[in-house]
């Protein structure tokens, strides 16, 4: 890429500041229509904020607002971002000197996560600490979480609790409202976020969920470029992991998929240190226990499990016999951290946590989860096939259908290409199928998806699979 030769080469250098182009964009432009759509109140909480409102002179902010569309902290975030998109095009297009070049694009990039993801995040922490804690975030995401932690802290089980008298009570459509019986996320998001509850109120006098995620999508975004291993695929694995349009704004409201997606990415660097490590045996425990973990943290973690499992092991074992053993040498801290985390609540109350994270995604209890979001099931409705969101209909069939020959050819085809980013593009695969026929397929699956997809694609290959970039 930067000894272009061919008529097509200059081209091909500028993808990186092309694809930069349109993320920016799209994460400017879905979070303004975002914010006009679902937060009528902004400007004027804006302006009534005893930090946000005081930012700027009172002229200065009465002038931004008649724009409307955005409130004027918003409007500065966005034309700040597009004065580092210019300025890396201008980086682009000037800079001579590569290594040079590639650290200004870099924190170019990173400026420009922080202007559309992390400073519009702490804009609506701060809203929400002045309107009401039912208010500027995603009910699942932080709202519950943060109950799910007040019931830790006082020693109940929040999957046998319901949050009726909690904040969730306040947010969302009525007759959608059914996760205020149910808790779907598993314990390591509540247990690890509970001390920094706590730290966060003895500085503070108060705590936001986000500050969790935000934490840890900056560690996702510092151990990418070790993962990618090149120049150019760090910038592009930067951009598409921090500007993800979707993900993005799940993040600023508090939706927990960046949790999930820290822990794999924390793995996956712990386990890549065993190339340079003197002793692996260390980061090889550490990456399976971090990756037990994250299994701790959704279910969704749970379908990378057989591809994880099959690229730390490998597949030139002399017999199906010599594998398993080594399969269970490598991953039993994985196990013992998933079980370590979610067994004391297995053990209190199987029949709850079991009926909060699964059966009610299934859609099975009384006050199951609804069919929604963007997947075939729409079909299904449209189709009349069911009287309501909230009927029963066998999901289970085509998720069978289709999931198990694609699991199966998957791991199969990993068996012949095993590296890391066969594992992470299969897994990304995976996922589409299975919830494009499953009850549901929200959009923030979606973002997922799309961030191990990138991984998948530009993780650096083994070396005999490698060619230049």
């Amino acid at each position: 890429m930067d000894t272009p030769t061919g008529p097509a080469a200059p081209i091909l250098r500028r993808l990186d500041a092309l694809l930069l182009a349109i993320l920016t964009l799209a994460r400017i432009r879905i979070d303004s229509l975002a914010e006009a759509a679902v937060l009528p109140m902004r400007q004027a909480d804006v302006a009534a904020h005893p930090f946000l409102g005081r930012l700027l002179s009172p002229q200065a902010m009465t002038l931004l607002a008649q724009q409307q569309l955005v409130d004027p902290i918003a409007l500065l975030l966005i034309a700040l971002a597009i004065g580092c998109l210019l300025a890396y095009f201008l980086v682009d297009e000037f800079a001579r000197d590569a290594a040079r070049r590639h650290r200004l694009k870099v924190a170019l990039i990173v400026a420009i996560v922080a202007l559309t993801v992390f400073l519009p995040s702490l804009k609506l922490v701060l809203l929400r600490q002045q309107s009401g804690p039912a208010s500027y975030s995603h009910d699942g995401g932080v709202i519950q979480t943060e109950a799910t932690i007040d019931y830790l802290l006082r020693g109940l089980n929040p999957y046998v609790e319901d949050y009726v008298d909690t904040p969730m009570a306040e947010w969302g459509i009525n007759e959608f409202r059914t996760a205020l019986y149910h808790y779907p996320y598993l314990p390591w998001t509540f247990l690890f976020s509970a001390p920094f509850r706590l730290l966060s109120d003895a500085l503070l006098g108060w705590y936001d969920q986000r500050f969790v995620y935000l934490l840890l999508f900056a560690l996702t975004l510092a151990l990418l470029p070790a993962l990618a291993r090149s120049r150019e695929r760090a910038l592009l694995l930067l951009m598409i992991v921090g500007l993800n349009p979707i993900m993005g704004s799940d993040l600023i409201y508090g939706q927990n998929d960046s949790f999930a997606l820290a822990w794999i990415v924390l793995s996956l660097w712990l386990w890549e240190r065993n190339t340079t490590a003197r002793a692996p045996r260390p980061w090889q425990i550490a990456s399976a226990a971090v990756f037990g973990l994250a299994c701790a943290s959704k279910p969704t973690v749970w379908f990378l499990a057989p591809f994880y499992l099959l690229w730390i092991v490998g597949s030139e074992a002399a017999s199906f016999r010599g594998w398993l053993a080594r399969a269970l040498q490598l991953g039993w801290p994985a196990l013992a951290a998933a079980l370590l985390v979610t067994g004391p609540y297995l053990v209190w109350n199987p029949g709850a946590m079991f009926d909060d994270v699964w059966r009610w995604s299934s859609g099975a209890p009384p006050t199951g989860y609804q069919i929604w979001g963007w997947g075939a099931s729409n079909l299904v409705l449209a189709a009349g096939w069911v009287e309501s969101r909230f009927a029963s209909w066998p999901f289970w069939l085509p998720e069978l259908l289709i999931g198990v020959p694609l699991m199966a050819a998957l791991l199969a085809r990993q068996w012949r290409e095993n590296w890391l980013g066969r594992a992470l593009w299969s897994y990304a695969l995976f996922l589409l199928a299975f919830f494009f026929v499953s009850r549901f397929l929200n959009e923030n699956y979606l973002g997922f998806i799309l961030a191990f997809a990138a991984l998948g694609a530009l993780v650096s290959p083994p070396a005999r699979q490698q060619t230049e970039d």
